[in-house]
Formats: C-alpha cells, sequence, structure tokens
C-alpha cells in the first residue's frame, strides 16, 4: 500500500517489479530492437504497455514526452525512465544495461577486429561508409518534414546548417543549438499548445532529483577542469563522451557531427575508422549511442581497448540516467509552460541543419568517390525509404555491394 508524497519525501509505495525481471525484459529488446529510436518507441510500447501493462498508455506517452524534451537518446531514456518505475533506481539500471550491452559488445568486438586487421581498401569496408550516407540521409529527410514545417523553422535549419559548414566545431554546434533555443523562446512559443495534464507516479523525491541534477551539473563542470590539471587519458575520454551525451538534441543520428569534431581533429580515431564504426552500428540492435563504445574501443591502445569501450559507453549515458532521475518528479510543472515547448521547436530545428551539415562532411565526402559510389548510396537510400527495408539488412547488403564493385574494379 502506498503513501503519498509529502513535501520533499520520497514515495513510500514498494516497487511492483524487481530489477532482474526488468534486465530479463530489457535484454531481450536489446537483442531484437532493430530500426532506430521511432523503432524502439514502438517496441517499448508494444512489450511494456500493451503485453505486461507495466505502465498505462497516458503515463508512457507522457514519460516519452519527456524524454524528448531532454537532451540524449529519447529511446534509451524511456526504458531508463519505465524501469525506474517499475523497480525504482536499480531497475532503471538494469533497464539501461539489458537494452545497452548487446550493441555495445559487438561494437567492441568489432572494433578490436577493425584495429588488428588491416581493412584500410577492403570493399566491405567501403559499403559500409557508403550505407552511412543513406541512413543519415533518411534521417535529415524524416527529420526535417516532422520538425521544420514551417518557413520560420526551416529558415533557422538553413542557417544552423550555414553555420557548422562555415566553422565545423563542437563549440559552433553548441553556440548554435544555444542560440536556436533562444530563438525558439521568444518566437515560437506563441503557437504551442499545453500538453494534456495526467499525474505520473514517479518513485523519486524531489530531493533525490535535485541531487541528481547537482552531480550532472557538478561533473559538466568539473570534468574539463580537472582534464586540465590532471595527465590522463582515460579521463580525456570521460570528459569528451560524457560531455557530448550531455548537449545532444534530436536522437541518435545527431550525436555524429559532435563526436566527429571531438574524436577526429585529434587523431584519437581515424576518419575511416570512424565512418566506418558508425555505419555498423547500424546494423545491430538497440541505441545508436552505442556508437560510443565502438569509439572508446578503437581508441584507446591495446590491449586496453575493451576498458575504453566500456568507459566511452557509460561517459556517454550517465548524462541520460541523471537527467531521467532529475526530471521525473518536476515534469508535471514543466510541461504545462509554453515558453519550454517554444525553446524545444528551436532547438529541434537547428538540430535539422546540423545534421544536414553533417550528411555532406564527413559523410559524403569520405564515403562518395565517383558515380558508382553515389548509385549504391542512392539504391540504399531507396531500400530504406520507399521499400521499408529493415536498416540492419541494408547495411548488410551495402556492405555486400561495396565487396562486390571492389572485386570487379580490380
Amino acid at each position: 500500500m502506498s503513501a503519498p508524497l509529502v513535501g520533499d519525501e520520497m514515495q513510500t509505495a514498494t516497487p511492483q517489479g524487481s530489477p532482474f525481471e526488468v534486465l530479463r525484459v530489457a535484454l531481450r529488446l536489446g537483442l531484437t530492437s532493430f530500426g532506430g529510436p521511432i523503432a524502439h518507441l514502438g517496441y517499448f510500447r508494444a512489450e511494456y504497455v500493451e503485453r505486461r501493462r507495466w505502465i498505462d498508455e497516458q503515463s508512457y506517452a507522457d514519460l516519452v514526452a519527456l524524454c524528448q524534451f531532454l537532451p540524449g537518446p529519447a529511446s534509451s531514456q524511456v526504458g531508463i525512465g519505465i524501469g525506474m518505475l517499475r523497480a525504482g533506481f536499480l531497475g532503471g539500471l538494469m533497464a539501461w544495461i539489458g537494452f545497452t550491452l548487446p550493441s555495445a559488445l559487438v561494437l567492441i568486438v568489432f572494433a578490436m577486429k577493425l584495429r588488428s586487421t588491416n581493412v584500410a581498401d577492403a570493399g566491405w569496408l567501403h559499403g559500409l561508409k557508403i550505407v552511412a550516407v543513406a541512413v543519415v540521409a533518411q534521417a535529415v529527410w524524416g527529420m526535417a518534414r516532422t520538425l521544420t514545417p514551417d518557413r520560420p523553422r526551416a529558415t533557422m535549419a538553413v542557417l544552423a546548417a550555414v553555420a557548422v559548414l562555415v566553422a565545423p566545431t563542437a563549440l559552433v554546434q553548441i553556440g548554435v543549438i544555444a542560440v536556436a533555443g533562444l530563438v525558439g523562446w521568444r518566437l515560437l512559443a506563441g503557437d504551442a499548445q499545453p500538453l494534456d495534464v495526467t499525474t505520473l507516479r514517479v518513485r523519486i523525491s524531489r530531493r533525490v532529483a535535485i541531487g541528481a541534477w547537482v552531480m550532472f551539473a557538478g561533473l559538466l563542470v568539473a570534468l574539463p577542469v580537472t582534464r586540465q590539471l590532471v595527465a590522463s587519458h582515460t579521463l580525456e575520454l570521460v570528459d569528451t563522451f560524457f560531455r557530448v551525451g550531455s548537449i545532444v538534441f534530436g536522437g541518435g543520428h545527431v550525436v555524429l557531427p559532435l563526436l566527429q569534431a571531438e574524436v577526429v581533429p585529434p587523431d584519437w580515431v581515424s576518419g575511416e575508422q570512424f565512418i566506418a564504426g558508425y555505419a555498423a552500428a547500424q546494423a545491430v540492435p538497440g541505441p545508436l549511442f552505442t556508437f560510443s563504445a565502438y569509439l572508446g574501443a578503437v581508441e584507446m591502445p591495446t590491449p586496453n581497448g575493451v576498458v575504453g569501450g566500456f568507459v566511452a559507453l557509460i561517459a556517454m549515458f550517465a548524462p541520460s540516467f541523471l537527467m531521467v532521475t532529475g526530471a521525473l518528479p518536476f515534469w508535471d510543472a514543466f510541461r504545462r509552460h509554453v515558453a519550454f515547448q517554444g525553446v524545444l521547436r528551436g532547438v529541434n530545428a537547428a538540430v535539422v541543419g546540423i545534421l544536414a551539415a553533417a550528411l555532406y562532411t564527413p559523410i559524403f565526402t569520405s564515403a562518395v568517390t565517383g558515380a558508382i559510389d553515389l548509385a549504391l548510396a542512392v539504391v540504399a537510400f531507396g531500400l530504406l525509404q520507399i521499400w521499408r527495408v529493415p536498416p540492419w539488412l541494408v547495411v548488410v547488403l551495402t556492405a555486400l555491394g561495396g565487396a562486390g564493385i571492389a572485386l570487379l574494379l580490380r
């Protein structure tokens, strides 16, 4: 029997399930959830709402709305939130482990294999780089139709793309997102409508939530400062991935330009390795943010690649866990404000422009070297957009196509 919240005190209700139950269900989703964040939300609804009834339809919609407002991987954050609602903090952790671990392990193994094998001229690797063009083009197309439906937001997207193309640095990308949020707050909030309010039962006190926000802000400030004072490459890795995981709006694909600006210029990862890993991430289930595990494994010297993979993975997702913990108890209040929705509209428009810039560089410029490459990319895009072929199958087919072209051109 549950007791109501009193002030900042945590609700005393006993969690309805066990963390191991959450782990078992999330692990199956982590092994089978292909298709990207939108597809993941569909899988979650079928499993958690319809089949198991862990959460009702309205509460699920509320949780999805919350995670759309937060930076980071929305689908992973929804899974973490459901795990917390089902089995407390440990349930949230188990939900993340189950959904994330399968693809992270596969990408770490792929990274280690890529490092130990001379595949610089492999045709299948070039095919992976080409399929990345199709995948990102599909993401730009879909996001532009949804997030820039009118002239003001389309203009913001164009200006964001121009800024990032002219000055392709992480600082410029962050600045573009910040300016877009301010513009959205001032110009786009008038058209927003308050969301329907349904109380979401949360077993997290506001004290704990505030503690999570303090820890998040403290790490965001302390990590770059400590990085300058302490000579530790592992600390540099943690700071980089924690910071990127803290500022990515718009889903998994948008992490691409931010990570590229952080790991390629300092020669942590070569451009070829970066694109190959990003393409390989399309062929595995689970969240695209597990791309961080691949980058950490490639970047760390042998035999520490596995350790580097898990360090980067944890640092990348830690902001999401802290933000979900900190936001759940306050969501009912925030979602009533139309100004906050205006900020999100502006940020999402800028995200479309940033992703469009990333489609050109580094994706297109590093993958397409001639008419045959472009033809293969167009075929891959058609399979994804028109024929709705699963992304993992398109990745496999395009890799085979790249290998075949390499054999023909010998």
